[in-house]
């Protein structure tokens, strides 16, 4: 059939007694409703009501036609309505992809939070540092920090970091505090490791090549070799803002910081923003909102 009109007009009809009163519930005209209703018994070959001066009354073929209608009708609505919901009630699977540090120091610990607040999402975070082809992997946010490229998806500024030099008490007392980038040379510098070796600290003056007792591939560790007294660590700010805070871990060579990078997260380009990835940003952004204010 071409059109639920017909079917939807031919059913209130039925339940209304009359095509006035039909008209009013669908907000259209006496006529117009009699004229859906003759396409329709056009449509099905059969006549659906016995016409009289007084009253509407159904043929055979029409009652059991309107119990199946009224039946779809129902659905239909049903289905109308559970689709709102899932339009402005976050639910369903989110995949989200995101730097380890990202999401190991800032994500993770409050996650619980995250599902009290929205019990109905399941999310799986993959945490890895290189770049992946988010329609290839079905993932519905990027988290990334720096410059992005151009890749096609929509991106939400969620906040800004900068890295930050810094080392323990005990260890400057040790080993004095340096001046300047040159200075390194001279210190047990905590890499962070790649596969063609520690990444070299780049500054406003330059990169520089580091050198030290121990590197390793995982943010947190090289933060907590920092506290442990093994030498200065390289390091994104939100993740030493307790340690920076409580005096567990000193700046240093804070003039010749990198300036700041941004955070963003990308998404698919949508006419209207899924609730499961709108809420999942902006739980996001506050995170990123309350290191910068610690």
């Amino acid at each position: 059939m071409k059109s639920l009109a017909n079917i939807e007009a031919f059913v209130r009809a039925v339940e209304q007694g009359d095509f006035t009163r039909a008209a009013r519930t669908l907000g259209l005209t006496p006529s117009a409703v009699s004229r859906r209703i003759a396409r329709l018994e056009e449509e099905l070959g059969l006549a659906l009501f016995r016409r009289t001066t007084r009253a509407l009354r159904l043929t055979d073929d029409g009652r059991a036609f309107y119990e199946r209608c009224r039946r779809i009708l129902g659905e239909l609505e049903e289905a109308q309505e559970a689709m709102t919901r899932v339009r402005t009630r976050p639910t369903g699977r989110l995949r989200v992809d995101a730097p380890q540090v990202l999401g190991q120091l800032i994500l993770v610990p409050f996650l619980p939070r995250f599902f009290k607040q929205y019990p109905g999402i399941e999310l799986e975070l993959t945490l890895r540092d290189y770049l992946v082809d988010p329609v290839t992997e079905g993932i519905d946010v990027l988290l990334r920090i720096g410059t992005l490229r151009d890749s096609g998806m929509m991106a939400r500024k969620l906040g800004v970091t900068r890295m930050v030099a810094c080392a323990a008490p005990g260890y400057l007392k040790h080993h004095g505090r340096p001046r300047t980038p040159e200075d390194l040379a001279k210190h047990h510098c905590l890499g962070f490791l790649r596969e063609s070796g520690p990444v070299p600290w780049r500054m406003r003056t330059g990169e520089y090549e580091v050198k030290g007792p121990f590197h390793v591939n995982q943010g947190a560790s090289l933060r907590d070799s920092a506290v442990a007294g093994l030498g200065i660590c390289w390091l994104f700010d939100f993740m030493v803002t307790e340690e920076l805070a409580s005096g567990k871990l000193v700046p240093v060579l804070e003039e010749y910081a990198c300036d700041e990078r941004p955070i963003h997260a990308l998404y698919s380009e949508n006419r209207h923003l899924l609730p499961k990835v709108r809420v999942f940003l902006d739980f996001a952004a506050s995170l990123l909102a309350k290191t910068r204010r610690s």
